[in-house]
C-alpha cells in the first residue's frame, strides 16, 4: 500500500476538499472525456449533486466549484481572488467554451441539479456530469465520487478500487509497502528504520531527492502563508452566518500578554488555538489552503508545526520535512484503512484524522521511537472518535473553524504523554481506526455532512 505524501497534502482553495476542490477536478475531468471522443456534436452540460454535496454544496461552494472546474481550472493554479469575475462572467454569458470543445450552454441555475433524494449508493459524494447534442439526446454522461481530501474517483475507477481491497498491488511496490501500522512497525523493528526513514525511502521510489525535499518546502511554505494572512485578515466570512474572523485580534491580545509579568500558563494553548483558526479563517473564506488531510481539517498540522518551531528549544525548519512525512505515513494508514470523509465516517475522518497525524509529526520531530510516534497517533484519534460532522448552514465555518483549535490542543497534548512512555499501550492504532471506521458505518447520516441533524438543526440561523 503506497499513498504519497502529496496524495494526502494536496494544494488547492477553501471551503472544502470534498465538496470544493473534488468537484471542480471532477469537472475538468469530463472535459478531458469529452475531448477524448471528439464530441463536436454537443451544446449543453448538465450537473446532477447528490447525498452530502447535494445537501450542504451551496454552503460550500459546490456549484461554484463545478462551474470553475468546467472553465478548465484546477485547484492548485486557480487564484482565489480572481474566482468571483470569472464566476460572474460565465453566469452572465450562460455558457462556457472550454478549450478544445465547442461553446457549451451552462445556465448554473437550470443546469445544475441539487438532488435531495436518496445518495447515490456507492458513495455519499456523488456527482452526474451529461453532455447533450441539440436534439436533446445524452451523447456522455459520467458519474465521479469525491472521496475526501480532494481524491476524485469515476464510478468505474470506484468499483476497481472497492474489489482490489483485498488483492495484492499490482503496481511496482515501494521498499516499505505497510498497510497497517503493526506492519509499520515489524517493517521498522526488522530494517532498524525509523517511521520517517521509511516514509522518506518510499517516496525516493517515485521521485528524486530534490523533488520530495522541494515539494514538501513548498506544501509548507503555502501552509505558513495561510496562516501568516488568516492572522493578519480582519471582517466577516462569507456565506450569510455573519461569523467574524476573530484570529487577529486574539494575535494581538496574545502578543500584549507577551509583556505582561502576569502571563497566564495555559497562553500555549491559546497559540495552538489561533493559529489553527487563522488557516481556517482563510478556508472559509476560499483562500489557498493544503488538505492536511481535508481542507476542514486544514489548520491543525500548520499550527502544531508553527509551536513546534515557536515553542520547542532547538527546533529546525528543515525539520518540517520530517513532521510532514511522519504525518503522511499516518494518514495514509486512515485513509487506506478507513475514510478522511466527514461525509463518510463524520468530522471523526477530518479533524480526528489531523490530530492524529500531527501528533505523530511532532512526537517524530520530538526526538520520538517508532513506538511512541505510532502511540501519539493513536491517543489523538482515540480521543475523536464518535465526533460528528454538522456544521452549521453547510459552512466550514461553526463549529468547524474552533474545532481545528482543540484538534491542535490534542495532538500536543497526545504527543507529550506518548513521550513520557514507553510506547506499550492498550489500544493499537489499528483498532483504533478500525473503530472509526465501524462508528462511522453505524453514524446517522444526518451526522456525516449533511447538515440535518445536530448543531446545523439546533441553532438558529443569522
Amino acid at each position: 500500500m503506497f499513498i504519497s505524501v502529496f496524495d494526502i497534502f494536496k494544494i488547492g482553495i477553501g471551503p472544502s476538499s470534498s465538496h470544493t476542490m473534488g468537484p471542480m477536478l471532477a469537472a475538468g475531468r469530463f472535459l478531458d472525456a469529452l475531448r477524448a471522443t471528439g464530441a463536436t456534436y454537443v451544446v449543453r452540460l448538465g450537473v446532477r449533486l447528490h447525498g452530502s454535496l447535494a445537501f450542504t454544496g451551496k454552503g460550500h461552494g459546490t456549484d461554484r466549484a463545478v462551474l470553475l472546474g468546467l472553465l478548465g481550472l484546477t485547484p492548485e493554479t486557480l487564484d482565489p481572488a480572481a474566482a468571483d469575475e470569472l464566476v460572474a462572467a460565465a453566469l452572465a454569458a450562460g455558457r462556457i467554451t472550454p478549450a478544445g470543445l465547442p461553446p457549451l450552454a451552462f445556465a448554473l441555475a437550470e443546469d445544475l441539479v441539487f438532488d435531495y433524494g436518496p445518495p447515490l449508493p456507492e458513495h455519499a459524494n456523488g456527482l452526474v456530469l451529461s453532455a447533450y447534442a441539440a436534439d436533446g439526446s445524452v451523447r456522455l454522461v459520467q458519474t465521479y465520487f469525491s472521496i475526501g481530501g480532494g481524491f476524485v474517483v469515476e464510478a468505474a475507477e470506484w468499483q476497481a478500487l472497492k474489489a482490489a481491497v483485498d488483492q495484492p498491488d499490482a503496481d511496482p511496490q515501494p521498499p516499505y509497502p505497510f498497510a497497517s501500522a503493526a506492519e509499520m512497525l515489524a517493517m521498522a523493528a526488522a530494517s532498524g528504520q525509523s517511521i520517517v526513514q521509511m516514509k522518506r525511502a518510499n517516496e525516493l521510489a517515485m521521485r528524486s531527492r530534490a523533488e520530495l525535499d522541494d515539494g514538501l518546502d513548498r506544501i509548507w511554505a503555502v501552509m505558513a502563508g495561510c496562516l501568516a494572512r488568516g492572522l493578519q485578515m480582519e471582517g466577516q466570512l462569507p456565506g450569510g452566518l455573519q461569523v467574524r474572523r476573530r484570529a487577529k485580534p486574539i494575535r494581538q491580545q496574545l502578543e500584549a500578554e507577551l509583556t505582561s509579568n502576569s502571563k497566564p500558563p495555559h497562553q500555549v494553548n491559546d497559540w495552538l488555538a489561533v493559529y489553527a483558526m487563522a488557516v481556517n479563517e482563510e478556508n472559509a473564506a476560499g483562500g489557498r489552503v493544503v488538505t492536511a488531510p481535508t481542507n476542514g481539517a486544514a489548520g491543525v498540522i500548520p499550527a502544531v508545526i508553527r509551536y513546534y518551531l515557536e515553542f520547542c528549544p532547538g527546533a529546525r525548519r528543515e525539520d518540517v520535512r520530517d513532521f510532514l512525512l511522519a504525518a503522511a505515513a499516518i494518514g495514509g494508514l486512515i485513509k487506506h484503512n478507513a475514510s478522511i470523509s466527514g461525509a463518510e465516517v463524520g468530522c471523526q475522518g477530518e479533524v480526528g484524522s489531523a490530530s492524529a497525524m500531527a501528533a505523530a509529526g511532532l512526537c517524530a520531530v520530538l526526538g520520538g521511537s517508532n513506538e511512541q510516534i505510532e502511540n501519539a497517533a493513536e491517543i489523538a484519534l482515540e480521543h475523536h472518535l464518535g465526533m460528528t460532522c454538522d456544521p452549521i448552514k453547510g459552512l466550514v465555518q461553526v463549529p468547524c473553524i474552533e474545532r481545528n483549535g482543540f484538534g491542535a490542543v490534542k495532538a500536543v497534548t497526545a504527543a507529550s504523554l506518548a513521550l513520557k512512555g514507553d510506547g506499550q499501550h492498550i489500544v493499537p492504532l489499528d483498532r483504533c481506526i478500525e473503530t472509526m471506521r465501524q462508528t462511522g458505518l453505524d453514524m446517522s447520516t444526518k451526522y456525516k455532512e449533511t447538515s440535518t441533524g445536530g448543531l446545523a438543526v439546533n441553532v438558529v440561523e443569522c
